[in-house]
């Protein structure tokens, strides 16, 4: 039945893939990268995205200085990409030294420069500092920044290279000077690394019979609470966690209402507020991190969905979350009406995205409702929200996605 299951959506991922072609035109030919709109440079002393590099919403906090003799060394991997060039003025190696999430963003800036500019290579000038070169607290000490030219030195091109850099998926991007480009990646095992759109473990949801049952313990075929389409209170069915993580601590947003209401979520995951309009009160999904006190969110109360207005909002640490799926879409959790989705700003188009992972489960409900329920879903990113992922970072602008999304690797 898996089998079958990933067959049939793998099917309609490539058949849509092949629609999508179809309809935006002429190009260079399907499965290659195409910028949407002219890249438009940085302007010098300008950082993307705009907040702090040490900041959530960049690379994340620093974590502390890396030696040679330091457990953490072992963080550390050597880049021996041929398409890159190595200042190394040491001679020590150290600038080749650096995170897997830095390798993979520079490798990716390479070929970009290379594309950019044929017959140029990018050049790095500065990345791991073991000597103390740099400014207090510089991730440079933790192999997570460096500071890039292209080979020819070529000073017109740095503020292209810098908006490639930003493409290329660095976390935090600064035309810092005339001779360099400075970028920043989120440490590997950081809350910001990979926060993605989840709940923790111990949230509550309502099932049909009344009952609540924590998150972590939902099983296909559980019917909880949710909203249709209207706002109107409705069961429908679990269908996965489209991540699933038991035991890494995260940070995550908690937005308490008037009421003493709470739900725990995280900073990229959609949480629906009330916009008014002249049809009265209707529903909008926002990132998490961008709900203020005085919005509305939506409570469950006596059978139907009320906008309660938000206190407060502060942040906690917590063991373990999971992004539950329903057929709807939506789910009430913590009495508190959220969407199922996170990282793409649009409930919509994540919904549609969805609809095989809902097809396929309409399939295996009509053709194998008398078999026993699966047993619990190991921990992991489901491979078709990998493919969702990769295809939005590919397909759509860099604005509709929260720069705190989840990280997936190259396999």
């Amino acid at each position: 039945m898996l089998l079958w299951t990933r067959i049939v959506l793998v099917g309609l991922i490539c058949l849509s893939l092949v629609s999508s072609g179809m309809g935006c035109g002429p190009g260079r030919g399907y499965g290659r990268r195409r910028h949407p709109k002219k890249l438009t440079p940085l302007a010098y002393k300008q950082f993307i995205p705009n907040v702090a590099e040490k900041t959530l919403g960049a690379s994340g906090r620093y974590e502390g200085k890396i030696t040679r003799n330091s457990e953490r060394f072992k963080e550390l991997t050597p880049n021996y990409n041929t398409d890159i060039i190595f200042k190394d003025e040491e001679n020590t190696g150290a600038d080749r030294l650096m995170t897997q999430r830095c390798k993979d963003k520079l490798n990716s800036l390479a070929i970009s420069v290379m594309n950019q500019w044929p017959g140029v290579k990018l050049r790095v000038t500065e990345g791991w500092d073991e000597d103390g070169h740099h400014f207090e607290e510089s991730l440079h000490y933790e192999g997570r920044a460096v500071d890039i030219t292209t080979s020819d030195r070529d000073k017109s091109k740095y503020g292209t290279l810098s908006r490639l850099a930003v493409e290329a998926g660095f976390d935090w991007v600064y035309y810092e000077s005339k001779a360099h480009i400075h970028c920043s990646v989120k440490a590997e095992n950081s809350v910001a690394a990979k926060s993605g759109g989840c709940f923790p473990g111990s949230s509550t949801v309502t099932l049909q019979d009344g009952t609540e049952k924590a998150v972590r313990d939902l099983q296909k075929g559980d019917r909880v609470l949710a909203a249709d389409d209207d706002g109107n209170p409705i069961y429908t069915d679990f269908i996965m966690f489209i991540d699933r993580d038991s035991t890494t601590r995260r940070l995550f947003y908690v937005i308490e209402t008037d009421l003493g209401h709470r739900i725990t979520l995280t900073a990229a995951h959609l949480l629906f507020v009330s916009q008014n309009s002249t049809e009265g009160e209707r529903m909008s999904a926002v990132f998490a991190s961008q709900v203020q006190p005085g919005q509305k969110v939506f409570v469950f109360d006596a059978d139907r969905l009320e906008p309660v207005t938000v206190k407060r909002i502060y942040t906690q640490e917590h063991e373990g979350s999971f992004a539950p799926v329903t057929v709807q879409g939506t789910v009430v959790v913590d009495q508190v009406l959220a969407s199922c989705y996170a990282v793409i700003e649009d409930h919509e188009l994540a919904h549609w995205a969805l609809a095989p992972v809902r097809l396929a489960h309409w399939v295996s409900t009509s053709l194998f409702s008398s078999q026993p329920r699966a047993s619990a879903q190991n921990d992991g990113v489901h491979w078709y929200s990998k493919i969702l992922y990769q295809l939005g970072t590919w397909l759509l602008d860099s604005h509709s996605i929260h720069p705190l999304g989840m990280s997936v690797r190259p396999s």
